[in-house]
């Protein structure tokens, strides 16, 4: 069995990063002016530092680096230390690469925060980040064997999903929250299959998660940002990419349907809003108030409550998806 301290080392290391680099990242976005400034449809009324995306890429992208650096060279001895290094040798090219297109699509959010991205540019940002990505080999195949098939729904997946969650990002605590609960169940289901790798990269993105929640939620003292609600949705689809869901050994073809009801909420969520601008003429990517959150709200929820009730719906989602996956 894979030893638990790896899983343990990946969560934790993350979580210690990330909340030792909050502080920086505030004050550095703070002292350059990329903050958020109140408005018409801002719940606060002070600016606030978008640092969230800058601090949740170095709290996974060093503990990643750092322990896949102490793993290949052996510099420690421990129980499943061939399984790794077995692991990075083959998949190593591939993390560095993801890796790549996070920072890539962070890079894109944070231009967006900076200089307010006209929408097409950004969207074409994240369309060549994603066929990077599908060129590399993380790619989705649904039982369909034609590259160009594969290589095209995997570029829809990757924009759609980090589209979703950025949407969504539009009260304090709810993209990242979801993010958490959304890996977390990733993470479950991958070590359920023995997919060592591919937990380690969910706990590495739960604990930077984890660690970003109290910065944020109930009171924010710093933002997600574009460049924050970016990654999150990127990883997050990545990390439905990289599960064998079904194989040979674990044959059960329902089961690639698994990614689409862990992030049901946000990408229910998505398509709501896109239908319903659509359908009173307005642009498709302009900010409005018709989200599960806005409408929780104006049932009488308060804000931290409405984004608690749906983290709840984002929790079942995720259990049941786990069940399934047994």
């Amino acid at each position: 069995m894979f030893p638990v301290g790896a899983y343990l080392a990946a969560l934790f290391g993350a979580f210690i990063i990330t909340s030792l680099v909050m502080p920086f990242w505030i004050r550095w976005c703070t002292r350059i002016g990329l903050v958020d400034e109140p408005g018409a449809r801002k719940i606060h009324d002070s600016a606030i530092p978008l640092a969230g995306g800058l601090a949740l890429l170095t709290g996974i992208a060093i503990p990643l680096i750092a322990g896949a650096s102490v793993i290949q060279f052996g510099w420690l001895q421990t129980d499943g230390l061939e399984e790794l290094q077995h692991g990075i040798l083959r998949r190593g090219q591939q993390l560095l690469i993801i890796l790549f297109g996070a920072a890539s699509m962070a890079a894109i959010g944070w231009l967006d925060d900076k200089h307010e991205l006209p929408a097409r540019t950004k969207f074409f940002g994240q369309v060549i980040v994603a066929i990077f990505v599908a060129l590399s080999g993380t790619k989705i195949t649904l039982f369909v064997h034609n590259d160009i098939f594969a290589y095209a729904i995997t570029v829809l997946w990757i924009v759609s999903v980090t589209n979703a969650l950025n949407f969504l990002d539009n009260m304090n605590g709810l993209c990242a929250g979801l993010g958490a609960i959304a890996a977390v169940a990733f993470g479950i289901i991958a070590v359920i299959h023995g997919q060592y790798l591919v937990a380690i990269f969910c706990l590495l993105t739960c604990g930077s998660l984890f660690a970003f929640l109290p910065f944020n939620y109930p009171k924010a003292s710093a933002f997600l940002g574009d460049s924050g609600s970016h990654l999150i949705g990127y990883l997050l689809a990545i990390l439905a990419i990289l599960p064998d869901f079904h194989s040979a050994s674990n044959p059960k073809a329902w089961a690639v349907l698994t990614p689409l009801l862990i992030l049901g909420v946000p990408l229910l969520d998505m398509a709501w809003v896109v239908i319903n601008r659509l359908r009173h003429g307005q642009p498709f990517y302009l900010g409005d108030t018709t989200h599960i959150s806005h409408r929780l709200v104006k049932l009488g929820f308060s804000k931290t409550k409405a984004v608690a009730f749906v983290w709840v719906i984002g929790l079942v989602c995720a259990f049941g998806a786990v069940l399934l996956n047994r």
